[in-house]
């Protein structure tokens, strides 16, 4: 008997070493999950409040609630797509371009399926809070002068026919992503596509009345700065939580990160202080935005040394071309999304094909191993795709609501303030 039972104990073991490899790729890593958890939460953060406030800072004070109100609504609309329809067409296996509907309404996301280590929801809403940011980030290309309708109309279309279809193309099993593109948080998916955008649509809409004589100054920079501030924080969880887990990629893309935006605010504040003898506290906060936007495509791909190439080259590109758009062009992209996330999104995923080289010695990332000139070129074909696709879709889509509904207030309403003529409420009551 004790013989048997022997034998017994050992079959036991030997079927639960075979086993238990099988069992581990179903079971929950509470480590990763719990830091995506976080990460989820920071990146919401980073639209509510972090850029509600950054905006509503730089508008004027009869168009602060607006733009507060605006972000919200997009939370919102964002949301109950991605519920439907979104995450499914991103996500799902469907063609090279567009994913399918097999998670229509969410159907097969349940508490024990997974995605990789970490639970689908959790997944799931991760990249809902990508979603949702990107076009939040647009507001700032016609601020001051959208109808609130058609702002609705607009951010919900666009995110059908141009964020998914992207975000698939890059992180859903689309062309791009097998091509080999680098973008590890969003350089390409949230920055190219918001900037893009944004100045699409300031050029369709035309600059807001008195541009460019009158003084438009923001009307509270204490918002502004404390909306930098939760932003800076926030994305954290936006390029470190890209990661997947809580893991030395993690680690290095948190790292990376702040040190981009400490150097492309550092830039941005010393090129003004040079050129127009003080610096300016919105200049330090817009090349903060500007060193972060451009890191994160190369986020989980270069080290500290890249990083603060990376970051300074963000806070004089994206300084000079802010310069160049409104001066020379005449261009009203009223909060500068596309000179600091547009350029800086399309420079920062073109500088991760470059330090993700390991042949840079202290600046060496580390890549898939591709030859760096190939994988520029990668990251250029990237770049180019997703810029004239998102202009040429946003341009018809602004045209057709602008046809059906009309995108812009009256004059008179434009002069009184979106606050009261579009929500007969006003953001300050002194």
């Amino acid at each position: 008997m004790r013989r048997v039972s022997m034998i017994k104990a050992a079959l036991t073991v030997f079927s639960l070493l075979l086993i238990s490899p099988l069992a581990m790729a179903d079971e929950i890593n509470q480590a990763n999950t719990a830091w995506i958890l976080t990460a989820t939460a920071l990146v919401l953060f980073m639209t509510i409040p972090g850029l509600s406030l950054f905006y509503a800072g730089l508008v004027r004070v009869k168009n602060v609630l607006s733009v507060l109100m605006q972000c919200f609504a997009i939370t919102c609309v964002v949301s109950i797509i991605w519920l439907i329809a979104g995450y499914s067409l991103a996500f799902s296996d469907g063609n090279m371009f567009i994913g399918g509907l097999s998670n229509f309404m969410m159907s097969g996301i349940q508490e024990g399926t997974m995605n990789g280590d970490i639970p689908d929801s959790v997944f799931a809403m991760f990249q809902l809070t990508f979603a949702i940011i990107t076009p939040a980030l647009v507001v700032g290309g016609f601020a001051e002068r959208m109808k609130f309708s058609s702002m609705l109309l607009f951010s919900a279309i666009w995110l059908v026919i141009v964020y998914i279809p992207v975000t698939h193309w890059v992180w859903g099993g689309g062309w791009l992503g097998e091509m080999g593109l680098l973008d590890f948080a969003g350089g390409t998916v949230v920055h190219i596509t918001a900037g893009v955008a944004a100045i699409t649509t300031a050029m369709v809409m035309g600059p807001r009345r008195g541009f460019p004589t009158t003084p438009m100054t923001p009307h509270n920079m204490t918002m502004t700065i404390t909306g930098a501030g939760m932003l800076w924080v926030g994305w954290f969880g936006f390029n470190a939580g890209s990661a997947l887990a809580a893991n030395g990629d993690a680690g290095m893309a948190m790292l990376v990160t702040h040190m981009s935006a400490a150097a492309g605010a550092f830039t941005w504040m010393c090129i003004e202080w040079s050129k127009f003898g003080k610096p300016s506290a919105l200049g330090a906060v817009t090349g903060m935005v500007a060193g972060l936007g451009t890191i994160t495509p190369a986020s989980g791909y270069v080290g500290p040394a890249g990083a603060l190439v990376i970051g300074i080259s963000a806070g004089f590109v994206c300084f000079h071309m802010t310069m160049f758009l409104k001066q020379k062009l005449g261009i009203d992209d009223s909060l500068d999304v596309f000179p600091v996330h547009g350029v800086g999104g399309a420079l920062g995923t073109i500088l991760a094909g470059v330090f993700a080289s390991s042949s840079l010695g202290i600046f060496s990332g580390q890549g898939d191993g591709q030859p760096m000139s190939e994988q520029v070129v990668t990251q250029l074909i990237g770049v180019g795709s997703v810029g004239v696709y998102t202009a040429v879709l946003t341009y018809v889509l602004l045209k057709v609501i602008d046809a059906l509904v009309g995108l812009r207030v009256s004059e008179e309403e434009e002069t009184e303030g979106l606050d009261i003529n579009q929500h007969n409420e006003r953001g300050y009551d002194l």
